[in-house]
């Protein structure tokens, strides 16, 4: 319900803010990549987790549930931090060579939207190791309350990096996030046409301890890649 909200929030926002945004004018393909690409992670993906994925550790690793007993705070870290890392190398993965094709859709968004924040190749989604780890913990830890509250604030990020909602350089937000958290800016410079930077999700650490930070306080002034892909083919590459 609370990452729901921030996509109502911010979708409104981003209505409210800049009335000369294309938000409403994208064409027809762009919407239906959004709209699926939501779909199957904000719906699809979940279900799954909890459906299947959660079901199978719990069948092949029946004596390891509950394992795990870690305070709230641990908990949270766990998810927060420890995921937030082995993240950064999963994006990064998605960015070399032979695994590129199966990423590039989402980086046809040609401004930062919150609709735009799920644009992959449907398929792709199963290659984010979210829907693998967060089941996995789930089963392990005995308490996973901690885990669950830094799983719904890692997703409420993810949308708002997403956004063109970012808090201005002069503000005291900027200053007292800037220097940890990744923020929309920062986020934009991955999706600029040069891209090749700023993978992490939530923390900026990871960025800087592996040379791939890129700093700017403001957001590139143009955004995406171009592709001569089909919509079929942006939906279900290679297939």
């Amino acid at each position: 319900m609370a990452i729901f909200a921030a996509f109502v929030t911010l979708l409104l926002l981003t209505v409210a803010r800049d009335r000369r945004s294309n938000l409403l004018q994208k064409n027809r393909e762009d919407w239906l990549l959004d709209m699926a690409g939501l779909l199957m992670q904000g719906v699809v993906i979940p279900g799954l987790q909890l459906l299947l994925v959660y079901q199978l550790y719990q069948w092949l690793l029946p004596t390891w549930k509950g394992l795990l007993v870690l305070p709230l705070g641990l908990g949270f870290l766990l998810s927060f931090v420890l995921v937030d890392y082995l993240y950064y190398w999963n994006h990064r993965l998605l960015h070399q060579h032979y695994l590129w094709p199966l990423h590039q859709v989402h980086h046809t968004v040609t401004q930062m939207d919150v609709l735009g924040t799920s644009r992959n190749t449907l398929w792709s989604s199963f290659l984010i190791l979210y829907l693998w780890i967060h089941p996995l913990f789930l089963c392990l830890l005995q308490n996973p309350t901690g885990y669950v509250l830094g799983v719904t604030l890692t997703a409420i990020l993810d949308l708002w990096r997403h956004s063109a909602i970012a808090p201005t350089p002069q503000s005291w937000v900027y200053r007292w996030l800037s220097p940890w958290l990744v923020l929309p800016q920062d986020h934009a410079w991955h999706h600029a046409q040069s891209q090749g930077c700023n993978y992490g999700a939530n923390l900026k650490f990871w960025d800087k301890l592996h040379g791939t930070y890129y700093e700017c306080d403001r957001a590139p002034e143009t955004l995406g890649i171009q592709t001569n892909l089909t919509l079929s083919q942006k939906l279900f590459w290679p297939f």
